[in-house]
């Protein structure tokens, strides 16, 4: 008992650890790991009329910082595998974030873990001038895996003219593919494309949900946080956004919703208007702490996952694609780790000349 009131004052008295990674950088030699984490609007929610093409200018940017790895908010085949095991606890995020791999286990002939196992068997022997019978290949093998951004990848570094049916890929397949590289996703329309323009064979899906669980009480849950979201950060943070968005119809345009979105200070206007709202919400069964918690697991589990993609390749240079709600939080978890800074997106955002 008196471990734990000595435990309780020193919280009260406002004690912090004395060791802090992110003061102890490393290695004081050679190249160092670096990540750009690029906050996203989720592009399937801007207005219908928006059109991709607009994201040129963009793509241009990013594609002169020259990223070795990128990295998009998404579950990979492996993670949704293991949800697919626990239906009671995940059956919503399953149907939300977990594409359908049958069609391409009834083509090649594999589940998840064992396309999941072919593809790092031939990623590690990968040619460097692969014939387009290796890439209609591994396309298959990713959609088995689970992994459709990656196929994608693979379907577009293939001459328009290869772009068909075999070695895999039928014909039910290739049209998935076709919807694929059209849709209106960050993941497709940033990322796949430039990993393809780069010369990458792959993206790492990095998202991570298995924090999510089955709420009791789901309309009360709802209900408390949209009450907490109802503040006036969130209002303003709403008119901000509508004036950006108007602007959509220019390639400039996008590029000042992409610097506002990456802009300094933009983490904490999302906790004064989402999660530091929520971290207040007075309801008996303090639902708005546990979806903090759940937010602070989920994006603890993302940064643990593009640690590990940085770990397989040291010195590496990554980019990481995600809705911009994450950002703050990644940067500020990457950033406590060793072996880790964090690049400014500022200079690559600046207005055109």
């Amino acid at each position: 008992m008196l471990s734990m009131a000595l435990s309780g004052l020193a919280a009260a008295n406002g004690y912090r650890p004395d060791f802090d990674p992110s003061a102890l950088k490393g290695p004081a030699s050679g190249t160092q790991n670096e990540v750009l984490v690029l906050g996203s609007p989720h592009l399937s929610q801007l207005p219908p009329a928006f059109d991709a093409g607009k994201l040129q200018l963009l793509n241009e940017r990013l594609a002169g910082w020259r990223p070795q790895a990128i990295a998009i908010e998404a579950l990979s085949g492996t993670q949704c595998d293991f949800l697919r095991r626990y239906p009671d606890r995940y059956k919503d995020t399953i149907d939300t974030y977990c594409g359908n791999t049958a069609p391409a286990q009834a083509a090649t002939g594999l589940d998840v873990p064992a396309a999941t196992v072919q593809v790092e068997q031939l990623l590690a022997a990968w040619p460097a001038s692969p014939a387009p019978s290796q890439r209609r290949r591994l396309a298959a093998l990713f959609l088995a895996a689970g992994e459709p951004a990656s196929a994608v990848v693979q379907w577009l570094r293939l001459p328009e003219a290869e772009r068909v049916a075999g070695d895999g890929l039928d014909a039910a397949l290739v049209e998935r593919l076709h919807k694929l590289e059209r849709k209106r996703d960050e993941s497709y329309q940033i990322a796949v494309r430039l990993a393809a323009r780069l010369g990458h064979e792959r993206v790492y899906a990095v998202d991570d949900h298995t924090a999510d669980s089955v709420t009791p009480d789901e309309k009360a849950y709802g209900d408390a946080i949209m009450k907490a979201w109802n503040n006036p950060a969130n209002e303003q943070r709403k008119r901000a956004d509508d004036k950006l968005r108007a602007q959509l119809g220019t390639a400039d345009g996008v590029l000042a919703l992409y610097r506002a979105y990456n802009a300094p200070g933009e983490g904490r206007v999302v906790f004064d208007s989402d999660f530091g709202a929520a971290l207040n919400e007075p309801s008996p069964q303090r639902f708005g702490r546990r979806y903090v918690g759940y937010w602070e697991t989920r994006n603890l589990r993302m940064a643990s996952n593009i640690r590990a993609v940085l770990e397989a390749q040291p010195g590496m240079r990554m980019l990481v694609v995600v809705g911009a709600a994450h950002k703050g939080y990644l940067e500020g978890y990457l950033h406590q780790m060793h072996d880790v800074r964090i690049a400014d997106t500022a200079p690559l955002l600046r207005p055109a000349d």
